[in-house]
């Protein structure tokens, strides 16, 4: 076992074999080569015999040990990415009393020890393994070497940079490496999002910075970093983004939006790209639209049984509006196409409208707005009640009109669906007035709010029960009768999780349902904190007291409800 990299550079010394500045030399060479240590020697021609490269472990005390009887703490495993894991060979397997243990199959792994002590601040130990059996705990633990960071190597190596790439247009729609004639950017673009549909993300971000070109994946509502193009490759990857998403190339000083059709992986998948001019060049980020994602049913959303019975009843109502509020990527959209679904019979009209139609409805009649000539929520709405339909729906209620028309919608016999941008359930009744509406109006055909947002759900493959932190229990106001018979969980870290702990997310709910009693609060013109008080005296569930449910079911964390849910406090 190794302490640090002192110890060994003065175990080479010792040896005879190489001199101060031999080692100097060979550790600048590391640097730039990122090669094994060992080989350097014999490349730079310091020790020929290869020989006595093989017996330098014996010579300065070092023999290999295998993993099979080692434990690795994914705790431990968490502390390193896995590009520099694989970049200096090594793999953490223990991490204690601010001691990080790692193995190596490099004897004189010292630029991976030194490294490591500067970026983490921690004292090192090495233990010596063979190559075989550090591949195979790596791959186990990090994948196998990251598949999108040895093919970007690949690509990148292909590609001439002194051009610049368009692809080959789109006659023919998105063409993902379907054979060597292809343009590297094209395979290289196709990659990026290939990774992203297979890490689960629901956005793709590109980011041009000072230094360096950036991606990441929002994958469970996070950001993560992921192997990059480089620098010199930004305007090439997004001109050819530009081009698959049917937005003006040479237009770089304004925003622009578009959407590209691909399939992937098997999947059907629409990509909504926003681009935005910046300093550095234009970011650009991709919504991925998975069509299988949004078909799904009402008990898969997260709606606890009880809920979804009171659910159910409201969007079997023959009139009267229903909202979902939240903020952008809260699964307001998958809530109303749970709901339309649940809905889709032969006996009832359903249209949409929407910006944009974000997947087709087998059976339901869908609008696309185009304001660029006058098709806008509003006058698409008028022509809408001319079709005689049960259901509409109605992407969002952006102003005073859309939400006016939607009100007289509700008032004459249909069944309206809608979104609205609010924090809470209370909230959707005020920002209504506040636009302009009557609170008689609102009061007389409103029958429910849903506000909700998305939690991370403990990852099934490496879940195990755990004891909350006093400090936890205080930050979700548990009380004693509460911890009966919980069921805690939290997600240890396995690659099927990404070593993160969760695997996917779940709704939670604040359902108000408009009875009298808030009927009556809403024609008084009462607030929203009125409003919720009292909801909350007649049995309304906020965002927070359903996430501890879900919390004490051991489905999420209670440092995850807190983190989605902690602006909602009465």
């Amino acid at each position: 076992m190794i302490d640090n990299s002192r110890l060994i550079k003065d175990s080479i010394r010792n040896t005879g074999l190489l001199t101060d500045d031999q080692i100097r030399q060979a550790l600048e060479f590391q640097l730039k080569s990122k090669d094994c240590f060992s080989h350097i020697l014999a490349k730079m021609g310091f020790i020929v015999n290869e020989d006595v490269v093989s017996s330098l472990p014996d010579q300065i005390g070092l023999v290999p040990v295998s993993l099979k009887d080692i434990k690795v703490d994914n705790k431990a495993v968490k502390k390193v990415s896995s590009s520099f894991a694989y970049q200096h060979r090594i793999l953490p397997i223990n991490f204690q009393d601010d001691v990080l243990t790692i193995v190596t199959d490099d004897p004189l792994n010292f630029l991976a020890l030194e490294n490591l002590n500067k970026i983490l601040g921690l004292k090192m130990k090495a233990i010596l393994v063979t190559e075989s059996e550090l591949k195979e705990k790596q791959n186990l633990y990090y994948g196998d070497k990251k598949e999108e960071e040895k093919a970007l190597d690949n690509v990148v190596q292909t590609i001439d940079t002194e051009k610049e790439y368009y692809g080959k247009g789109e006659e023919a729609g998105f063409a993902y490496a379907t054979g060597e004639e292809d343009a590297p950017i094209i395979r290289l673009v196709g990659l990026i999002l290939s990774e992203a549909v297979k890490n689960r993300a629901s956005d793709i971000h590109v980011e041009p910075l000072e230094k360096e070109f950036r991606v990441r994946y929002r994958i469970d509502g996070l950001l993560h970093e992921v192997p990059a193009p480089p620098k010199h490759l930004q305007g090439s990857v997004i001109s050819r983004i530009k081009l698959m998403a049917g937005i003006d190339i040479a237009e770089k000083r304004l925003p622009q939006d578009g959407r590209i059709r691909v399939r992937l992986l098997d999947k059907d998948l629409d990509l909504r790209v926003s681009t935005l001019p910046g300093i550095y060049g234009e970011s650009v980020v991709m919504r991925i639209l998975d069509k299988a994602s949004l078909l799904i049913g009402l008990e898969e959303i997260g709606f606890l049984t009880e809920d979804r019975k009171k659910f159910e009843e409201l969007i079997e109502l023959p009139n009267g509006t229903l909202l979902v509020t939240g903020p952008t990527g809260s699964g307001k959209t998958t809530t109303l196409y749970a709901a339309l679904n649940y809905l889709n019979k032969p006996n009832k009209k359903i249209i949409t409208i929407e910006d944009p139609v974000e997947y087709q409805i087998k059976g339901i009649n869908q609008v696309q707005i185009r304001p660029q000539i006058g098709l806008t929520f509003s006058s698409g709405l008028r022509a809408m009640l001319r079709q005689a339909p049960d259901v509409i729906l109605v992407g969002e209620i952006r102003d005073k009109e859309t939400a006016s028309i939607a009100i007289q919608a509700a008032l004459t016999g249909h069944l309206v669906f809608s979104t609205l941008h609010t924090n809470d359930a209370p909230g959707a009744v005020t920002r209504l007035i506040d636009m302009g509406i009557k609170g008689y109006l609102v009061a007389s055909t409103l029958q429910a709010v849903l506000a909700q947002r998305l939690v991370r759900r403990i990852c099934p493959n490496c879940k195990k029960p755990y004891t909350p932190k006093p400090e936890e229990i205080k930050a979700m106001g548990l009380k004693e009768k509460d911890l009966v018979g919980a069921e805690f969980m939290m997600g240890e870290g396995c690659p099927e999780c990404s070593n993160t702990g969760f695997r996917g997310r779940q709704a939670i709910f604040e359902m108000l349902i408009v009875n009298d009693t808030i009927r009556e609060m809403i024609f008084e013109k009462k607030s929203s904190s009125e409003i919720k008080n009292k909801a909350v005296q007649l049995g309304m569930k906020t965002l927070k007291e359903n996430g501890k449910i879900k919390a004490l079911k051991g489905v999420t964390t209670i440092s995850e409800v807190i983190r989605v849910a902690q602006m909602d406090e009465l």
